[in-house]
C-alpha cells in the first residue's frame, strides 16, 4: 500500500482528496501547513506528496525546497492560481507535477497513479532479464539500479528527470521535440508543455554538466528540440 501525504490549509479539500485516494487503495496522511508536512515526513514512510502552494506558517514552495534536501519522492503542487509563473516556480523548486484549482479529482488521482508508477520504476522494482546500462562519454546510467553517474560521481535525479535523461540517452543522437518528450514521459497529450519540459531539462543540465551553459551531453537543437550528443 502506498502512503500519500495531502497538505492543504483547506480541510474540505484535504478530506475530498482523501476520499478519492482511499477509494483507490492508498493510505492518506493529512496536513494543513508546510510545517505539519515536514513533521509527517520525518515520522512516516511517505511515497508521494500533494501540497498546496498558499498555506500558513510554511508555504508549499518553501516546504518543497526543504523536502527536496532529503527526499526524492514525487511531489504534486496544487494552487488556486493558474498563471505559468506559479507553475514554473513549483517545478523550479523540485515539484514533479502541477494541478490548478479547481481541479477534477479524477484527474488528480490519475496524476498520482502516473507519478507513483515512475517512482516505483525508479526504485528498481521493475527489472528486465538483461542488464540495462548505458554509457555516453563520462555519463553512465545503470537502469537496473536506477543510478546515474558523471565521471564516476553519483547524480541524484527526481523520477521525472531520470526518465527524461534515460529516454534521451537510450536514443543518443536522436532529436526529440518538446511535445515528444512530454508525451513519452507524462503519457498524455502535450498541451502547453514547453515550460514544463524546459524546466526539467535545465535541472538535468545543472546536475550532469560541468558547465550547464555550454553542455557536453544534453544539447538543444534550436527550433527542433533536445538530444543527447553521441560522444
Amino acid at each position: 500500500m502506498y502512503n500519500i501525504l495531502v497538505c492543504d490549509d483547506d480541510k474540505e479539500i484535504v478530506d475530498a482528496i482523501e476520499i478519492y485516494l482511499t477509494q483507490e487503495g492508498y493510505h492518506v496522511y493529512k496536513g494543513y501547513d508546510g510545517m505539519q508536512a515536514l513533521d509527517i515526513l520525518k515520522k512516516e514512510d511517505i511515497h508521494l506528496l500533494v501540497i498546496d502552494i498558499m498555506m500558513p506558517k510554511l508555504d508549499g514552495i518553501r516546504a518543497t525546497l526543504k523536502i527536496r534536501e532529503e527526499h526524492s519522492i514525487p511531489i504534486i503542487i496544487l494552487s488556486a492560481k493558474s498563471e505559468d509563473s506559479d507553475k514554473i516556480l513549483g517545478l523550479n523548486v523540485g515539484a514533479d507535477d502541477y494541478v490548478s484549482k479547481p481541479f477534477n479529482p479524477l484527474e488528480l488521482v490519475a496524476r498520482v497513479k502516473s507519478q507513483l508508477r515512475r517512482y516505483t520504476m525508479l526504485g528498481g522494482t521493475a527489472k528486465d532479464d538483461q542488464p540495462q546500462s548505458y554509457t555516453i562519454g563520462g555519463l553512465s546510467i545503470n537502469d537496473d539500479q536506477k543510478e546515474v553517474q558523471v565521471d564516476g560521481v553519483p547524480v541524484k535525479l527526481t523520477p521525472i528527470e531520470y526518465n527524461i535523461l534515460l529516454l534521451l540517452v537510450k536514443n543518443a543522437g536522436r532529436v526529440y521535440s518538446i511535445d515528444q518528450i512530454y508525451e513519452s514521459i507524462w503519457n498524455e497529450e502535450a498541451i502547453g508543455a514547453d515550460n514544463t519540459v524546459a524546466v526539467h531539462i535545465r535541472h538535468i543540465r545543472e546536475k550532469i554538466e560541468i558547465n550547464p551553459k555550454d553542455p557536453r551531453y544534453l544539447k538543444v537543437v534550436w527550433g527542433v528540440g533536445y538530444k543527447i550528443e553521441k560522444q
